[in-house]
């Protein structure tokens, strides 16, 4: 680490050392209307190979062997028009160019940004589904775009990554969740104008606000006086999540009388949006001022509040979706008429940001920023658990499982029944699911009603997080000379989490025992058989406490025709459980606090860009880091016990990818080929499972814990857009991967105090459920001079995989289950069969986009429409296997049935969809 930091100062002194005098041109882009500087405008003098781009304070410098006379200065970024400088260039002269602006091209930008966080694809909850940070990347390069806007509604990954692996911030402030390490993005969902001012880096690609992540860093700039002098009002229907939304946003603009204010409101709402009675309530709320206090300080506080309440919907069987189509959603019932979800997720959590903006220099700048979180995240369920306790302390009187799917409800359980099949049976339940096949909440409530003398049968709680995070970020940048800058930050944020089960409807109840009706355990030693209430905590209660360190420095070195980059990163991060509960099962290690767990990691990247001329490019990167494991994946059952995953570790990231990107008036093109492995990973899931060995029960709700995962992800991406006339384009986008296990981790099932280890899980060259791993698209976009636009493009999809079961395939599942001896009826070749990865049938999906706007003065109006899936193509965009059959027998017998009890359940994409917005800009 040392090291790494001596060579980057050496680097800085002996560029400064050789800086030349010489003829040299600098300048600073801004946009026309916000006065915000540019980054990545294209600078070229015409008719040389000499160009450079923009930082990220619109700074250029042009030095090296300039060609002395008179030229033509280009100035030019795809979305605005560009421009052309007559300039002389004098030997041992510098031409300062400070001044220029550049104006929007609206034929493009009115439209550029409106599907940009519609929040259509975001999904907290399923891991197939939220990685969508392409959605934030509002990048111009074709691969990106289509990644973003024409991948994503097929659980696609960009380079088979989880989102964990890009990082959001807000202001230099760290969004992304030390929980799951994911963002949440529906903390600022709704607020599109607000968020678009966004500096994105892919990859492993330098960033100026931290060190970054392997899939890529977004930093969303929220300061008042970068904001667009104007206002929006903008009208949506759609019938994908929400079905209206309203957003009404307007800023000052620069600062007036030294002051600046950006504002903005959005709704969004809907019963019921592709999947059935998925609900979606949503309002968010922005301002953000700022007080300019002389020419060196500015201050701003940016405040963000989004409550938003989404319906859930369920993975279903294959038999499911044969009986009630691809829309059917098991959480929901018919209540006094109205659709009612029993699973809704419910998030509160505003944020308030407090910048300070230090111009030391004209060179150098200091921003530092303090930030407070706080507020809930819900999810809700049914609960069905016992009334009233027998003789022997047995939770009894609970009600059946309420779920209208249920297996022991659908006409493959009775089929396979032995001795022989009850046909009778299996019709009698597959008539009732067709004809009704909802939640019985009339039912739920009559039951609780009858039960006059005792507790409710049936109870609806939430699940909830409760954080409060402190957040600091302090980041320095400085030019040191015409060639080399640094950048530097420290972060800190510390996390307290409230982690609990509240009841939150008694369906007409009188209470619910606060102990488990399959064991008899109770939940809380302290206040033994208590009946909880509306409102009171339930089934457990924790406590978790976490701090994070860190601090970055990144030199970046510029000359005419190589660029490079050296960055270094440390962290330290400590993590603690405090158990509020005394868990029966796990007396004396439930209530109170854990020992800390404490991880150190480190990285470094580095990178090189070599301009061969003014269209050919090469960029390489290559970087290694270490990071903690998140909190869900360091306590192996935080609602329980205070137990941590044995010999835990940091997960470790290599990470290499080669570019080279082609760039002339007509065509532009990138192509890049990467490999990622990471390795050491954990990774926590919990389910039933039936036949596994070391456990009394034949079934068992068990946490599963693989320990010292690798993955390996080796792919080509590439994109490229030809413009054909002046009006029309032609555009295509490919990623071809291969994202595999790269090892055989161990895996250890745990049921309440009982901890089985079983052995390696022969996971290795198994595919990854990354989503799509092979994605093609082709598509057209023509743009009229009159301001209207039309596009279309057709995807093509290959290679998903389902993910699999681990527990299926560690020594387990040959193993009898009574005996823990080998079944003697084990057929290897049956067994590889079992055991054989499932692969989707691939699919194409053909989309389409258009729009038009008009301007009538200073005012713009227009309009935008989508149209997905115009084919109403139906296809599987992931799923995953069951594990409640664990071992050879019972997978078999499962397996040879018409219609398996215990099937795999997956996700369906959407039918022909559609997207409308509506604006009028002032």
């Amino acid at each position: 680490m040392n090291k790494l930091l001596l060579i980057l100062l050496l680097s800085f002194v002996f560029a400064y050392a050789s800086a030349a005098q010489q003829a040299k041109i600098k300048g600073r882009v801004k946009d026309n209307i916000s006065l915000q500087y540019v980054e990545g405008v294209t600078v070229a003098i015409e008719k040389t190979n000499i160009s450079t781009t923009t930082d990220n304070l619109g700074v250029f410098v042009l030095s090296d062997e300039l060609p002395l006379g008179e030229h033509l200065l280009i100035i030019s970024k795809v979305g605005y028009i560009t421009k052309r400088f007559p300039i002389v260039i004098n030997p041992s002269k510098m031409l300062d160019l400070s001044g220029i602006t550049l104006e929007q091209d609206t034929s493009i930008v009115n439209d550029m940004y409106t599907i940009v966080l519609t929040d259509d694809e975001l999904d907290d909850d399923t891991g197939g589904a939220d990685n969508i940070s392409g959605l934030l990347s509002a990048s111009l390069d074709v691969f990106q775009r289509t990644a973003a806007f024409e991948f994503s509604a097929s659980f696609f990954r960009l380079r088979g990554l989880d989102s964990d692996m890009s990082l959001v911030s807000i202001n230099g402030i760290e969004m992304n969740k030390m929980y799951s390490g994911r963002p949440q993005w529906s903390n600022w969902g709704g607020l599109n104008a607000m968020v678009r001012q966004q500096e994105f880096s892919s990859g492993l690609m330098p960033s100026f606000n931290n060190f970054g992540n392997v899939l890529g860093t977004t930093n969303i700039n929220t300061r008042a006086s970068h904001y667009r002098e104007g206002g929006q009002v903008t009208y949506s229907s759609s019938n994908r999540s929400y079905t209206n939304r309203l957003m009404i946003n307007y800023a000052t603009g620069s600062l007036k009388n030294n002051w600046a204010l950006a504002i903005m409101f959005s709704r969004r709402w809907g019963n019921e949006g592709f999947q059935d009675a998925t609900l979606y309530d949503a309002n968010s709320f922005f301002i953000s001022a700022e007080k300019n206090l002389n020419k060196n300080h500015s201050l701003n506080l940016t405040a963000i509040y989004a409550p938003n309440k989404r319906g859930k919907s369920s993975p279903n069987t294959q038999e499911v979706y044969d009986l009630k189509g691809i829309k059917y959603n098991e959480y929901w019932g018919w209540q006094q008429g109205n659709k009612r979800n029993s699973r809704i997720k419910n998030v509160e959590e505003p944020i308030f940001i407090f910048s300070h903006y230090w111009d030391i220099s004209s060179k150098s700048h200091l921003n530092t920023n303090v930030a407070y979180q706080f507020g809930k995240v819900g999810n809700s369920r049914l609960d069905y658990g016992g009334t009233r306790l027998n003789n022997d302390g047995v939770p009894i009187g609970g009600g059946a499982n309420p779920s209208p799917s249920y297996y022991q409800k659908l006409p493959s359980y009775w089929l396979a029944q032995t001795p022989e099949a009850n046909y009778e049976n299996a019709y009698l339940s597959e008539q009732e699911f067709l004809n009704y096949g909802q939640i019985d909440w009339n039912h739920l409530y009559q039951t609780n009603y009858n039960n006059t003398q005792a507790n409710a049968s049936y109870v609806l709680y939430e699940d909830r997080n409760d954080d409060t995070q402190l957040s600091l970020n302090s980041g320095f940048q400085t030019e040191l000379n015409g060639h080399v800058s640094l950048n530097a930050s420290i972060n800190y944020k510390r996390l307290e989490s409230e982690n609990y089960a509240e009841v939150i409807d008694l369906l007409g109840g009188n209470g619910v025992l606060n102990v488990d009706a399959f064991d008899g355990f109770q939940y809380d030693l302290q206040q033994p058989n208590k009946i909880s209430k509306e409102g009171d905590t339930f089934k457990y209660n924790y406590n978790f406490f976490a701090n994070l360190m860190s601090g970055y420095v990144q030199g970046k070195f510029n000359y005419k025709t190589i660029d490079f980059y050296l960055a270094a990163t440390v962290s330290k991060t400590n993590y603690q459980r405090e158990g509020v509960f005394d868990n029966e099962a796990n007396a004396g290690n439930s209530v109170g606090k854990s020992d800390p767990v404490h991880f150190t990691g480190f990285g470094f990247k580095a990178g090189l860009t070599y301009k061969y001329s003014g269209k050919h490019i090469l960029k390489a990167n290559l970087g290694y880091m270490q990071r903690p494991p998140s909190l869900r994946n360091t306590f192996s059952n935080a609602r329980v016990n205070n137990n941590v995953v044995p010999q835990i570790k940091e997960e470790k990231i290599k990470a290499l990818d080669f570019s080279y990107i082609y760039r002339s008036p007509i065509v532009k093109s990138r192509l890049t080929g990467f490999y990622i492995k990471t390795e050491d990973a954990n990774e926590i899931a919990f389910y039933y499972a039936d036949g596994v060995t070391g456990f009394e029960g034949t079934s068992e709700f068990v946490s599963e814990i693989i320990q010292g995962i690798d993955k390996s992800y080796l792919g080509l991406e590439t994109g490229i857009e030809a413009k054909i006339t002046s009006t029309f384009k032609l555009k295509a986008a490919v990623s071809y991967g291969q994202y595999l296990y790269a090892n055989n981790p161990s895996l250890t099932l745990s049921s309440n105090s009982i901890s089985v280890n079983q052995g390696q899980a022969n996971l290795k060259n198994y595919r990854l459920a990354s989503g799509p791993q092979h994605a093609y698209s082709f598509g057209f976009e023509y743009r009229d001079p009159n301001y209207w636009w039309l596009g279309a493009t057709a995807n093509y999809f290959t290679n998903t995989y389902l993910d699999i079961s681990p527990i299926t395939r560690t020594s387990n599942f040959y193993k009898n289950p009574e005996d823990g001896l080998p079944f003697n009826d084990y057929d290897e070749s049956v067994a590889r069969e079992l055991l054989k990865q499932e692969q989707f049938d691939n699919y194409m999906v053909v989309n389409l986009v258009g729009g038009k706007s008009w301007r009538i003065d200073s005012y713009y109006v227009g309009f935008f429409a989508s149209v997905g899936n115009v084919l109403d193509k139906v296809y599987k965009t992931g799923g995953f296997e069951q594990g409640r059959s664990a071992n050879y027998r019972e997978l078999k017998e499962d397996v040879a049935r018409d219609k398996r009890v215990f099937g795999p359940k997956y996700w369906y994409g959407r039918g022909t969809n559609y997207f409308l917005n509506l604006y009028f800009r002032f």
